[in-house]
């Protein structure tokens, strides 16, 4: 090998691109160490120089696309532009091409027109070649000594949109988002729609700020409201951010952590990014110890119902009880409901869990009356899940019958941000509980949408306020003045009003002097198991603890 030979493959394997040469006759002759690796093979393979030679033929312009065999037996869509290197009396001597992932369409048969690997609705790169582009810019990283950022996506509350609008204007809100996400991003970087409302995006970076500026980038194109069906309508995106190599070796690794990211931006807010960590891999790990122990915590018998008595502000009396989910698992004993309902929710136990806590609560409740204790209503909550599911009115049906337990007796707890996403539909679905003979209460009031225009439409029976309001009552007097005010709006309404999280005398006092129905609290009694609310029940009047 003489020097210009060795200084010319000096010259190629530093070229960051990845490069052929080709002879005239389109026969690839030399592959730059850059397109060796995204190929993953030193071996030239036949189909590398049918591309070459698509791309001399007359008409295309020096540019040629098709599918080559990769050095893991995989074909994978490449496209190639070539330019002539002339030698002397100007003719070609060579041919110099730049190869790439494909980004348009691939010729097959000779006659059709394929899509390979991308996705059909808004042209970006599909999940089938997410995994190669992250391979690829993990080679590339690493032979560059950079870094890959791999950024994981979701639309927040996107569901909300096909509900609206249908799936039409969904599919339509999808293309426009892809059109800007491509915007945010280099020719060179890797932009991908997996699935549904999940997108993706690969790209190498010199240090983190780089992923910083992109993130924030796509937060504030994708916030830009939308035009859709003559509406205008507001998405965010939610992002989790892995970096190779600090917190990944592989694709398959960096993937999944940037899925706990993810995962941690939905739970942190949504509409931010968030960086993958280890203390985030240990909240993730620990959150699929819970689903698991979770699924089989109902045929385990290891959930029951406490009670916590509501009483009467004049009498002291119980007059109803709030049923509310406690896990007793065998190993870790008492978990909060604060940790196992959101995970309940998002992966759709919730529905079955909430199924049984309003059989079991109608159940205890018929219970309780057929040993000749005075009948109370009994409150259960309902999750967003559950109310959005269109078998609610028919579960609450079959539960009443099957219990026998007469419909004024239970009444279902909503809070004001599920009525709000929906109206017209919230109103039709509560109409028809109501027509059950149930009763309906509004929880956890004031601290959500409070919209006054949209009270008047729903068919409740009762408004609770919520604890935030009560919890310095005596003391603030603008938390007075609004606690006195959803007092009277409730009266006005003719509704039931209740309020949570009366500790102190205080708060009593307060609550009676204003004319409060029922109160509900620690200064009575916290939440206790069935056979506790029983004896305070044959009590009668509860003292405060």
């Amino acid at each position: 090998m003489n020097d210009q030979t060795a200084l010319f493959d000096a010259l190629l394997d530093s070229i960051r691109d990845a490069v052929v040469i080709a002879d005239t006759q389109g026969h690839v002759v030399r592959i730059s160490r850059a397109c060796e690796v995204m190929l993953g093979g030193s071996a030239l393979s036949d189909k590398l120089d049918a591309l070459v030679k698509r791309a001399m033929a007359p008409g295309n312009g020096g540019r040629g696309q098709g599918l080559v065999r990769c050095g893991d037996g995989r074909e994978r869509p490449f496209e190639i532009v070539l330019s002539a290197v002339n030698g002397e009396a100007a003719f070609p001597s060579h041919y110099f091409g730049l190869v790439r992932p494909a980004a348009v369409e691939v010729e097959a048969s000779g006659q059709e027109l394929v899509r390979f690997g991308y996705d059909s609705l808004t042209g970006l790169p599909g999940r089938e070649l997410f995994v190669d582009r992250v391979d690829q810019a993990i080679l590339q990283a690493s032979r560059l000594g950079s870094s890959v950022a791999l950024m994981m996506m979701g639309l927040d509350r996107f569901t909300l949109v096909n509900d609206a609008l249908g799936h039409g204007a969904g599919d339509r809100l999808l293309i426009e988002v892809a059109r800007r996400l491509k915007m945010c991003v280099r020719e060179t970087d890797t932009a991908v729609r997996l699935d549904g409302d999940k997108f993706a995006l690969a790209m190498v970076i010199a240090d983190m700020d780089d992923s910083v500026i992109v993130a924030e980038k796509v937060l504030n194109s994708v916030k830009v409201p939308f035009a859709l069906d003559g509406q205008e309508v507001v998405v965010t995106f939610s992002i989790g951010i892995s970096v190779f190599p600090m917190d990944a070796d592989s694709s398959a690794q960096q993937i999944k952590h940037s899925e706990h990211a993810l995962h941690y931006a939905k739970i942190s807010g949504r509409n931010q990014y968030q960086f993958f960590s280890k203390d985030m891999n240990r909240k993730a790990k620990s959150r699929l110890e819970l689903e698991t122990r979770m699924r089989r915590a109902l045929t385990n018998d290891e959930f029951v119902v406490y009670y916590q008595p509501k009483v009467s502000a004049d009498h002291g009396t119980i007059v109803g009880a709030e049923a509310l989910i406690r896990w007793i698992d065998p190993e870790r004993g008492l978990i909060s409901p604060a940790e196992f309902i959101p995970v309940a929710e998002e992966t759709g136990q919730i529905e079955a869990i909430g199924s049984w806590v309003l059989w079991k609560s109608c159940q205890q409740n018929k219970q309780w009356q057929e040993d000749g204790l005075t009948p109370l209503k009994v409150s259960v909550n309902v999750s967003a899940r559950q109310f959005r599911s269109r078998v609610l009115v028919d579960t609450v049906l079959d539960v009443l019958e099957r219990t026998g337990l007469d419909p004024k007796w239970l009444e279902l707890e909503i809070t004001e941000s599920m009525l709000m996403n929906d109206v017209d539909t919230a109103v039709r679905k509560m109409t028809a509980l109501r027509e059950l003979g149930i009763g309906l209460s509004i929880d956890d009031f004031g601290t959500g949408y409070s919209s006054l225009s949209y009270l008047g439409r729903f068919p409740i029976t009762t408004l609770k306020i919520d604890r935030a309001f009560i919890a310095d009552v005596d003391t603030n007097p603008k938390t007075a003045e609004i606690a006195r005010a959803i007092i009277g709006l409730s009266r006005g309404l003719n509704l039931e009003v209740v309020a949570e999280g009366a500790e102190v005398a205080g708060h009593i006092q307060f609550l009676r002097d204003h004319c409060c129905d029922t109160v509900q609290g620690f200064y009575y009694s916290r939440p206790v198991p069935a056979d506790e609310f029983e004896k305070l029940l044959r009590q009668g009047v509860l003292v405060h603890i």
